[in-house]
């Protein structure tokens, strides 16, 4: 169950699915699907689908729900998939990565699940 605590509208830079990962777009104020785990992730879209170009709601902190693109355990960090789905995130020794938050439930690929939101980067060890 989400508890966003900060939503915010931009413009979409390219067709976004509801409950997917975003990132910063190409403009400022704009925002994409993520498609890759060192994209920018700024949050996560809400419930809606928006086209390119159209306007989008997007959580940037707090509780959101996102859909999971493989099996996830509690507690782990997530990132974005090709998709923009939350998958665990696993970097290699030595790459940077960004990750989106904490999973707060274990999923498998295709369930709705809270996410903490906390962008940052992490490296893998």
């Amino acid at each position: 169950m989400s508890n966003p605590l900060l939503i915010k509208a931009f413009t979409t830079g390219g067709a976004v699915t509801k409950r997917r990962l975003v990132k910063f777009s190409a403009a400022d104020r704009t925002v994409a699907q993520a498609a890759a785990a060192t994209d920018l992730i700024v949050g996560a879209a809400t419930e809606l689908d928006a086209a390119s170009g159209a306007r989008i709601s997007v959580v940037l902190a707090g509780i959101a729900d996102v859909e999971a693109g493989g099996n996830i355990t509690r507690g782990s960090l997530v990132t974005a998939d090709a998709d923009g789905k939350a998958v665990a995130a696993a970097p290699g020794s030595g790459v940077n990565i960004r990750v989106a938050g904490v999973a707060l439930v274990s999923a498998a690929s295709g369930d709705i699940i809270p996410v903490l939101l906390a962008p940052q980067q992490i490296q893998g060890a």
